[in-house]
Order: C-alpha cells, then sequence, then structure tokens
C-alpha cells in the first residue's frame, strides 16, 4: 500500500503535550449557524460527563492535603511512589488531540508512527544514568536551578524565561483544542468552553498543587484508557458475524496497516522524506525525548515529586517500558477502524462541519457525485473484505492474493475519489484543511456508540486535556516562584507565605493560557 503523506501526525509532536496540528476554526459565513455532526448527545451522556469531571475535581480537593510550604505545594513532599509519578509523567506527556487522533493515523497510515517512541526507552536509561542522580543530589525544583551551578545566574534566568514564555503560550493553545473539536462536534461554544474547562482546571490545580496533580493524573489515565478500551471493542463487536479480532487484523495486515516496523528503504534507495521509520524513532525520538524529559520543568517536576532518587529512576524507566504498548494500542484502534468501514458505510470526508459546509455550497453537486462513487466503490470493497476473510480462514493462499491485489487496487481507487472530494471541500472554504485525518475516531463516536459512551469519551477530551495543562500550570508557578520570586526578591518570605504566592501564580498562570486561548480564537 501506499503511505499516506502530509497525515495531521506528522506535524503532531507525540511527547509535547499539546498538538501543533488543530483542527481549524471555520472561516465561512456557515460559521455561526450551527450546523454541525449533532452527536446523540442525550441526558444520560450529560450525566457521564458532569459526573466524570466532578469526581476527578472532588478527587484532586481530597488528595491536596501537603505542608503548606514549597516542598509540599510544587513536589508533594517528595513522598510520591515510583507508580504514581510514572502516570504523573505519562499524563503529562499526552493530550486529548493525542488520544482523538492518534487512531485516525493508523487509519491513514497504518502502525509505523509507533516507531516514534522507540528512542524513549533509551532516553529513560541515559536520563536515569546522568540528570536524574543530579537534580536528587542538588535538592532542586526546578531543573534551571542546576543551571546556576553549573554556570552562572544570567544561564538560569534566561533559560527559565524561555521555559515560561514557550510553555505559557504553547499551554494557551493546549486549552483551546478542546474546545475546537467539541465545537466541530456538538456545536458548543468556544469562550463559554474555553473559560468552563480553565476555571475548573484551575480549582483543583491551585487547591492541591504537585500533589493533586499527579493524583488526578492516576483518575485521569484510568479512565481515558478505559475508555478507549470501550469504543475499541464496539469497533470489534460490530464487525459482521464471523469476523472477529483475527480477521480484522488480518484485514488490516493484508491492507498494509500493520506496517510496525519500516525502514525507510523504497526501490533500493532511503527515502529522506518519510518521517516515520526505525531510523527517525530510534535517533529523533532519542533526542527529543532526552530535551523534553530532561529539560523541560513540566516533566522535571512530575519525577522530583519521587520518595527518593531510586523511585524517580523507576518511574522514568517504566515509562519508557510502558509507554510503547500503550501507544500501539492507541494506533491498534485505528486498525480495528479501518476494518470496521470496510463492512460499513465511510463518509467521504470525516471532518462533519467542511462536510456540511461543501453541502451547502455552490459545489454540492460535484461533492455529491464523488460521495456516490465512493460510496460505489466502499461496496465493491466490502464484498472483497467478506471474501479476503473467509479465504484467510479456509488458508486458501492462492486466492488471498487474488483478493488482496483486487482490495488493493479498490483502495486505490477510493483514494483517488477521496483526494477529488476534497478538492470541492477546498473550493467550498478556501484556505480550509483538506486532511481530516483528525475527526475519523470522533466520527466513528457520534455514529456508532451507544448512549453514555459519547458523554465518556467527550469526558476524554476534557481529561486528557486536564492532565497535561495541570502540571503545565504548576511548573509554570514553580520557575516563577523559585527562579524569580525567591532569586530577586529582597524581602523575606515565610513558609506559608511563599505557599500562598505559589497559589496566586498558578491561578495568574491558569488566567494567562485561558486568555491566550480566547485571543487566539
Amino acid at each position: 500500500m501506499s503511505k499516506t503523506k502530509n497525515t495531521s501526525l506528522q506535524k503532531l509532536d507525540p511527547l509535547v503535550p499539546l498538538s501543533t496540528r488543530l483542527p481549524r476554526r471555520i472561516n465561512n459565513p456557515l460559521h455561526h449557524h450551527h450546523q454541525y455532526l449533532q452527536m446523540n448527545f442525550s441526558w444520560i451522556d450529560w450525566t457521564v460527563l458532569i459526573g466524570t469531571l466532578l469526581i476527578i475535581i472532588a478527587y484532586g480537593i481530597y488528595k491536596s492535603r501537603t505542608s503548606k510550604n514549597l516542598e509540599g505545594y510544587f513536589l508533594g513532599d517528595r513522598q510520591m511512589p515510583w507508580g504514581l509519578v510514572l502516570l504523573s509523567v505519562m499524563g503529562t506527556q499526552a493530550s486529548a488531540v493525542t488520544f482523538l487522533t492518534v487512531p485516525g493515523q493508523a487509519y491513514t497510515d497504518g502502525m509505523r508512527f509507533v516507531q516514534y517512541y522507540f528512542g524513549l526507552p533509551i532516553a529513560m536509561v541515559i536520563l536515569c544514568m546522568t540528570l536524574v542522580p543530579i537534580f536528587h543530589r542538588l535538592k532542586v525544583f526546578t531543573a534551571y536551578e542546576y543551571l546556576e551551578n553549573r554556570f552562572d545566574l544570567k544561564t538560569r534566568t534566561f533559560t527559565s524565561a524561555l521555559f515560561l514564555l514557550s510553555r505559557g503560550l504553547s499551554t494557551g493553545i493546549s486549552v483551546i483544542a478542546p474546545s475546537i473539536v467539541l465545537h466541530s462536534l456538538l456545536g458548543w461554544d468556544y469562550y463559554i468552553t474555553n473559560i468552563a474547562m480553565g476555571g475548573l482546571l484551575i480549582v483543583y490545580t491551585t487547591t492541591g498543587g504537585a500533589k493533586a496533580v499527579a493524583y488526578t493524573q492516576q483518575l485521569q489515565f484510568i479512565i481515558i484508557y478505559a475508555a478507549m478500551f470501550t469504543a475499541c471493542w464496539f469497533a470489534v463487536h460490530k464487525l459482521p458475524e464471523g469476523i472477529g479480532v483475527m480477521d480484522a487484523l488480518h484485514i488490516g495486515g493484508k491492507s498494509g496497516k500493520m506496517n510496525v516496523i519500516t525502514t525507510g528503504f523504497e526501490n533500493g534507495s532511503f527515502n529522506w522524506k518519510d518521517r516515520f521509520n526505525i531510523w527517525s524513532g530510534l535517533l529523533g525520538g532519542l533526542f527529543l525525548a532526552l530535551s523534553y524529559f530532561g529539560t523541560d520543568q513540566s516533566q522535571v517536576g512530575r519525577y522530583l515529586t519521587a520518595k527518593s532518587e531510586n523511585e524517580s529512576k523507576l518511574g522514568l524507566l517504566m515509562n519508557g517500558l510502558v509507554k510503547v504498548p500503550l501507544q500501539f494500542f492507541i494506533l491498534l484502534i485505528g486498525v480495528f477502524l479501518f476494518t470496521f468501514y470496510q463492512f460499513y458505510k465511510a463518509p467521504v470526508f470525516f471532518n462533519p462541519v467542511q462536510e456540511t459546509i461543501v453541502k451547502a455550497s455552490p459545489y454540492a453537486a460535484e461533492y455529491d457525485k464523488q460521495a456516490q462513487r465512493y460510496d460505489a466503490i466502499q461496496g465493491e470493497k466490502r464484498e472483497t473484505a467478506i471474501s479476503l476473510a473467509k479465504a484467510i480462514k479456509e488458508k486458501n493462499a492462492q486466492k488471498e492474493e487474488t483478493l488482496q491485489q483486487q482490495f488493493y487496487q479498490q483502495e486505490k481507487q477510493a483514494a483517488i475519489v477521496k483526494d477529488s472530494a476534497k478538492t470541492w471541500v477546498v473550493k467550498a472554504n478556501p484556505g480550509t484543511d483538506a486532511n481530516d485525518t483528525n475527526y475519523i475516531f470522533l466520527r466513528f463516536v457520534g455514529d456508532f456508540l451507544p448512549t453514555g459512551l459519547v458523554g465518556l469519551i467527550i469526558a476524554i477530551i476534557f481529561l486528557a486535556a486536564w492532565g497535561s495543562i495541570a502540571a503545565a500550570l504548576n511548573s509554570l508557578a514553580s520557575c516563577t516562584m523559585i527562579d524569580f520570586h525567591k532569586k530577586f526578591s529582597k524581602k523575606e518570605l515565610t513558609p506559608q507565605q511563599e505557599y500562598n504566592w505559589s497559589k496566586g501564580y498558578t491561578v495568574a498562570w491558569g488566567i494567562f493560557s485561558v486568555v491566550i486561548a480566547l485571543v487566539h480564537l
């Protein structure tokens, strides 16, 4: 199968807790008419959504009891076990956009994106041998305190300021990402969603500091993966009778979606434009992880909360081991979705907002024509997929090869028609993003998942965003307090005053992030 180029995740840094490529806001007269994909969002979904969020907030506040000083607020009194450090590190690393768009990456481009994480375990070993012992020996609060010991105060201050500027702005983008998704799916107002999400997040982050962040990330992690697993189960459960998990994997494999390891070599030469292969994963992923986990306070602050140096090391090492299979699972959902849509009608364009716009434009007839052609090819593919699954079960290698080639040709035809449909989408709304990969999983959720589970998936959007944003706010406040306030203020503060100032800085950075999100709109 040919590799899909310019996929959305190719511009998404998987180790940084924000997406640099978000679903775009709609630039068109229909923008305020609220013509969106209307999910079956019933009172049960509202109950699940609100109940889940309230549980997270209450749990964070309940677990927020710490010493009312800087060590208690920013480092949880350095009493976190390695398991909590692990979940906190992973919760900070992920974002809502990551969970919701990675399945679409596998749907379009296969599993090879997982190679981008292959350098992560090596990076964790290196950090455990180098920076982690230094940070614990010096008893630092921020990663940048070490720079003053190694170089001078100017270097520390400049580096910390760069972190505050870059992470402060990027956290604002992280706030807006879920709002854009929810606006596209449910027509929720950008501004109200941003303020509500940011306000609720600030409550427990400010109240409990690092301890509340760590414990809520633990619960968020469990809920997120449970919901994703359930959605995956529904995709497999709804397959036609006689098509099981192994059949779905075989069909995905025969379609080139199980390309976990790729070398980057094509036709005897190395393709330097191929961003996802074993070499870019080992080398690029290694140095990206070293910079992120070794120098970014949002991550350094997570493992400095550990009981001891060994607990920090164990949390990081387990992160290196666990992250790869978990990322593999999220991508595998995309493979199951691909197989699912071989038996169920798939839209020619998954972004429901843009689809609504083009259908209301002068190009509606041309778009509908391509959609009908796409449906016809999908019907042919469906018959081929059923025959292919049967041939695989019968272990009829010759028939299997013939059907695989037939399926491949039908896939190429479908891709051509889909590209043609995209041209009308762009013409109907010039400047829009013609890539609908980000919406594949969400469209499946809206079209096929039952009442209640839709509310849980929407809760994921909030929870995954909260995990990374809460850690960012805590790290921004710690750098502001430790690297600037305490360093340059001539007034002596009591531990209680330092604690109060730290909470104030957390609120200030939370408001700043929400404002950045609102301005970005």
